[in-house]
């Protein structure tokens, strides 16, 4: 069991460090926003990963796997998000900044906590890949015997714990050397940089396939 729980354990770590459109935007926010932003970032995306994780330990990500057109649906949907969210990101790029500093000292007007959160959420469900994955990943970790829902379960909140640790140490990092990633000409080629990126990778989740 305990062989399990470590090759559970670092499993989930690798999958928490593959960069991702949710990477980029917990990034983005806490640069623009600060700490308070990037962590309601992080925290909306692991209630996206619960549910992913939800639906497939009740079979609802199946529907995905074996429907191609319910998986064209969200596939698309997801990309449509994502470039809401890039083109949003490239809009802002060009917002005002604290004139003696450069550096907001808060989060901006017209963000809230809120906002960052469901920006987060929404990142996280706009990817039908996370929910085949959960389908295909977690039940690997399932002892033989054991039953499944309650221990697919504790096996999402385990892999939700890890994925926490990790992207708030991003945040904590980042905002360290906030200061520096804020400066005005830094923050908009950074904000330029995310915007592109998260509309390449929605691109890319357009063009992708189930397996």
């Amino acid at each position: 069991m305990t062989n399990e729980l470590i090759a559970f354990s670092v499993a989930s770590l690798l999958v928490s460090m593959a960069p991702g459109p949710t990477t980029v935007v917990i990034l983005r926010q806490s640069i623009r926003s600060g700490r308070a932003a990037g962590v309601a970032t992080v925290l909306g995306n692991e209630t996206g990963w619960l549910l992913w994780c939800l639906a497939a330990a009740l079979g609802l990500s199946a529907l995905l796997l074996a429907s191609q057109l319910a998986f064209d649906i969200m596939r698309i949907a997801g990309a449509v998000v994502l470039v809401g969210i890039g083109a949003r990101t490239l809009w802002q790029a060009r917002s005002p900044h604290d004139p003696a500093t450069g550096v907001r000292t808060a989060v901006p007007a017209g963000t809230s906590l809120w906002g960052c959160y469901r920006m987060g959420l929404l990142t996280n469900l706009a990817n039908p890949k996370a929910g085949v994955f959960a389908l295909s990943f977690l039940p690997q970790f399932v002892p033989d015997g054991a039953p499944a829902l309650p221990t697919l379960l504790l096996l999402a909140l385990g892999s939700a714990v890890i994925d926490l640790v990790w992207y708030l140490g991003i945040v904590r990092l980042v905002c360290a050397a906030r200061r520096l990633f804020a400066r005005p000409a830094v923050r908009r080629w950074l904000e330029y940089v995310s915007g592109t990126v998260l509309i390449g990778l929605a691109m890319r989740l357009a063009l992708t396939s189930r397996t």
